[in-house]
């Protein structure tokens, strides 16, 4: 493969691009919590308390609310209708920990009210956990037995389902943000300069979801570059 000629990949810099779009989102994300952990919120309000609080005002009964280990650990299972609040976010009264529980209540309002974009990230999970597991495996197979062009597509297109799933991310998180910020505003649980705060924190964090997103493209991309084409040396 002309690729791996004088034991030089090429394709590897679009690894490299995608590690370095995470690590600095990541960074990005740690340094505005950090920052807005520190202010306190006027209501004095938790995480828990403010999670609680809209969920009550969507009209939603059925969700319970848990402390789950770890930092930023924070999600919404929709399979137990479960809000999980990490160590940073379930007892703090700061404006950073009642904006990501307010992010995670989103999730639940947008389960509730059958958001569609929510639903196929959901129907997409047992595909994506394939596809990231096995695809990479697939190709490398097909290369192994002389560039077996049915299986290395069969691993591009597994692995795709990965991808999909990292872009159909994007907008669900987004709109949780959003509905986040909104009715943080409505119920008055966060007020003036807060609402500004928040809106970074959940800013930072979306640059997260984007980073990896990028970075399954590239993957995929160098993926194709590598094993694509049906023509080999």
């Amino acid at each position: 493969m002309p690729y791996y000629r004088y034991y030089f990949d090429p394709t590897y810099i679009l690894v490299i691009i995608g590690a370095v779009l995470s690590i600095l989102a990541s960074a990005k994300v740690q340094s505005t919590f950090n920052r807005y952990k520190k202010v306190r919120s006027a209501t004095g309000m938790t995480g828990a308390q403010a999670a609680q609080r809209l969920l009550n005002n969507a009209g939603i009964m059925d969700v319970s609310i848990e402390h789950v280990a770890g930092n930023l650990t924070d999600h919404y299972d929709p399979s137990s209708k479960t809000l999980r609040l990490s160590d940073a976010t379930y007892g703090s009264n700061s404006v950073a920990a009642v904006g990501v529980a307010a992010h995670e209540c989103g999730h639940a309002i947008q389960h509730f009210k059958g958001y569609a974009p929510l639903q196929l990230r959901s129907a997409l999970v047992p595909a994506a956990n394939l596809g990231s597991r096995i695809g990479i495996p697939i190709c490398i197979l097909g290369a192994i037995l002389s560039m077996n062009q049915t299986l290395i597509t069969i691993g591009l297109w597994v692995f795709a389902l990965a991808v999909l799933f990292q872009i159909v991310t994007l907008p669900v998180e987004i709109n949780a943000s959003r509905r986040a910020v909104a009715l943080l505003d409505q119920t008055g649980i966060l007020v003036g300069d807060e609402i500004s705060g928040v809106r970074k924190v959940l800013s930072a964090a979306a640059l997260t979801y984007v980073a990896a997103a990028a970075a399954s493209i590239l993957q995929l991309l160098r993926l194709v570059l590598l094993f694509g084409g049906r023509d080999r040396d």
